[in-house]
């Protein structure tokens, strides 16, 4: 069945502008998520996806990595996961037909919005050297020329596996069993630039990369920061368990340089007040910050709680976990006591007393949370704001025990398990030894590439074969010329992909889109069916059952990977790839003896909510760090300088969309309707900078070294922003950041601090399609 998809690219630089709004969800965003479910999948298909989402006989939403709540409703999904699985479960075909009337090049001229809305994928494609257009390719055929272009390959280090947050957890173990077999670590994924920043700081200071609470810390919380996210859009799920935290008398302080609505006030429509009455008010107090004030904001806090401890000996400071538990506080504290006040108010652009007042609520809670999400990653110097955090919460024990502990809300909702499968180019030598005594052989050791090394290995011609499997690999990356270049030096571009998007478009010599089943799709195969599974943002792994029938054509992730395999390694490799793409049982068996936390893994799976993987820090108090102990850290003042006449640009995401994926061109509780390009600045800079509101301008970023990116035709917006900085939606501004502009250690594309000055317009046709 093929749904109507929409006709031209609809003009996205003239957007409509309202007042923002002070709360979110409410009924309205339940109709919303109705009326895009039913243009997308029909009344009836809707209603069947729907009612299967993250329920336990169901599929897990395919959009962000929050967890379910114990108790499960009939409706378990927020707004933008009913979005995404219309998304995915859309009745709309992108058919041979479909590339036979347009060319790439026609192709490359539409939006990225456009392109997602045509439908599903349904036959794989290819796109030949000189060619104009994709054409049809039997899928033996397509495994043939992957197997010949890997075979000439000079090095296993020319070939890139690229994977999506959203990849279950058994392809993305099958992927980089694949890579590591042919040789290579060359393994980056969509953490690289997102939170591995995280990871960094966390296995530093902690000894584990991920989150150290559970949905019921959440709730018994005394108080919870919510730093650099904004929960409303990126993770609606989550304010239910805000909600939670009230209700039992918790406290939640808001840190982010705009108001976020989900923040203020959330309209729960699962309750009577959130349909007919006011909501839950959630922060107690906002913090309005400058973009990358966070290190000094917690350097001030850690100074105050230092100095209530002066005042009081022995009541403020865990003296018990800090000498039992711990390393470096004596060098932690001496650097922490020389905190600049004056520093700190211009780092963070807050007043004193707003900051000794979050001090104070510190000090009247017991258990304390901190969340945080891109909005602390992605600067240069996130991995040192990340470990003040860690040093804040250990000063008063607030790490392994109920109510307490490091929140890193993930996004793609298996982001967290694929990093646990192995996708990492520096995976730890536990984890290789294992895998070579599961399947006997010497896997490689030297790092591989992550994203953004990728991406410059690919431009000075080191790699022959870049394979992404999900996600929107250009669209996603920074310095987006670049970045297109690169891949376009490739002699084979692969694409494993349920919707057609700007990364089919910019091709290596060959190309081979490869369309997949998705989450929600049913996947029967000689073994029976088949289902995968899932680890959410707080460690726990759950099974996803898709139920939906897909087109005939279709492969699972699983099936598709293993026949790559087989076509490059060659008929002696003795890995049964076939079985594996057949019978994921067989494939979780190995993942049991290779994987720490996944022993009797068919089993544990198949109960009824599934299992939490170990975490030491959380269930021991044992760190597994290279001290053995919890590690205080010594971090740097930065105080972000903007030049006269320039703003601090972040990037973000509108309503109505997930990271590359948009749904739709309104922004609803920003106040931003049918269209895009908008940049988000303050009433008073737009006043002191002589801009003129409406108005169109051209964003300039400047590097030390000269260099300039431009970014053209975007609507100036007044918004009640912290002075200094300015926002705008990504893809359209990752054009901005360079390649090199990067958190230090972590590598992330530091998409949240770009200095921008503005120029003249120079008009709609100057702007760069994404």
């Amino acid at each position: 069945m093929t749904g109507r998809a929409p006709g031209p690219d609809p003009v996205q630089d003239s957007p409509r502008i309202t007042p923002p709004r002070h709360h979110a969800v409410g009924v309205h965003a339940v109709t919303n998520a109705m009326r895009m479910a039913q243009r997308q999948m029909g009344v009836v298909r809707g209603a069947r996806a729907l009612l299967r989402v993250n329920q336990p006989d169901g599929f897990d939403c395919p959009g962000c990595a929050w967890p379910e709540e114990d108790k499960i409703h009939k409706a378990e999904f927020c707004e933008n996961g009913a979005k995404a699985v219309a998304e995915e479960a859309t009745r709309r075909r992108v058919t041979p037909e479909f590339f036979a009337r347009h060319a790439v090049a026609d192709l490359l001229g539409r939006s990225g919005y456009w392109l997602g809305q045509q439908g599903r994928l349904t036959r794989p494609m290819l796109l030949e050297e000189g060619a104009t257009h994709y054409a049809p390719v039997g899928w033996e055929r397509a495994f043939e020329i992957i197997g010949e272009e890997f075979a000439a390959l000079g090095s296993p280090d020319e070939a890139v596996f690229y994977t999506s947050g959203r990849t279950p957890n058994e392809p993305a173990f099958a992927l980089q069993l694949f890579a590591r077999r042919l040789g290579t670590n060359n393994l980056p994924d969509c953490a690289n630039m997102c939170h591995e920043s995280t990871g960094s700081a966390l296995v530093e200071t902690l000894g584990v990369g991920k989150g150290s609470v559970s949905l019921e810390d959440i709730h018994h919380a005394d108080l919870v920061i919510v730093a650099g996210q904004n929960p409303g859009t990126n993770h609606p799920r989550m304010m239910a368990a805000l909600e939670q935290t009230k209700d039992n008398g918790g406290r939640i302080i808001s840190v982010n340089p705009l108001p976020e609505a989900g923040l203020e006030r959330f309209k729960n429509p699962q309750r009577p007040r959130g349909v007919v009455g006011s909501g839950t008010k959630l922060a107690d107090l906002f913090l309005q910050i400058r973009a990358g004030g966070d290190l000094a904001l917690f350097r001030a806090l850690n100074l105050l709680l230092l100095e209530a401890e002066d005042a009081a000996p022995g009541t403020v400071l865990d003296r018990a976990f800090i000498e039992e538990h711990t390393l470096g506080f004596e060098a932690w504290e001496k650097d922490a006591r020389t905190t600049a006040w004056d520093d700190v108010l211009t780092a963070t652009g807050l007043p004193r007393e707003r900051i000794e007042r979050a001090a104070r609520m510190v000090l009247e809670s017991k258990s304390v949370i901190v969340c945080w999400a891109l909005g602390l990653t992605q600067h240069k110097h996130s991995v040192p704001t990340l470990r003040e955090v860690v040093d804040f919460l250990l000063l008063r024990g607030n790490v392994g025990r109920p109510g307490a502990g490091v929140c890193p809300v993930r996004g793609h909702s298996n982001v967290q398990g694929d990093r646990t499968m192995g996708i990492f180019e520096r995976m730890p030598e536990a984890f290789h030894a294992a895998l070579d005594e599961e399947f006997r052989f010497t896997s490689p050791r030297r790092h591989g590439y992550d994203s953004v090394n990728a991406i410059k290995a690919m431009r000075d011609g080191k790699v022959g074969i870049f394979v992404g499997m999900g996600g929107n690999f250009v669209a996603a990356a920074p310095d987006t010329p670049v970045t297109e270049d690169a891949v376009r030096r490739c002699a084979l571009t692969v694409q494993i992909s349920t919707k057609l998007n700007r990364s089919h478009l910019v091709t290596g010599t060959r190309a081979l889109i490869l369309p997949t089943l998705g989450r929600s799709d049913e996947d029967r195969t000689a073994a029976g069916p088949q289902f995968v599974t899932v680890e959410d943002s707080m460690g726990l792994v759950h099974a996803s059952r898709g139920r939906l029938k897909g087109e005939p054509e279709l492969r699972s992730e699983t099936s598709i990977v293993c026949a790559m395999a087989r076509a490059a390694l060659g008929p002696g490799d003795d890995v049964p790839w076939e079985e594996f793409g057949v019978d994921l049982d067989r494939l979780r068996e190995r993942i049991a003896r290779v994987v720490p936390g996944f022993e009797d893994f068919n089993a544990r799976v198949r109960e009824p909510g599934g299992f939490a993987l170990p975490h030491a820090p959380r269930d021991t108090r044992t760190f597994p760090t290279h001290t053995g102990k919890a590690n205080f850290t010594v971090n740097d003042m930065v105080v972000p300088h903007i030049p006269e006449g320039r703003l601090l640009l972040q990037t973000l995401r509108s309503h109505d969309q997930y990271n590359t994926t948009v749904y739709g061109l309104d922004d609803r509780y920003r106040g931003v309707h049918d269209g895009r390009r908008v940049v988000l600045v303050s009433p008073a800079d737009i006043e002191g900078l002589g801009l003129a509101e409406g108005a169109y301008t051209d964003l300039v970023s400047e590097w030390p070294d000269g260099r300039v990116r431009r970014a053209a035709h975007f609507k100036v917006v007044a918004y009640p922003t912290a002075r200094g900085c300015a926002a705008a939606y990504m893809p359209e501004a990752t054009v901005l950041v360079p390649l090199d502009h990067t958190s230090d250690i972590s590598n992330t594309p530091a998409y949240k601090s770009v200095v921008i000055r503005f120029e003249p317009d120079s008009g709609p046709d100057a702007v760069v399609v994404i």
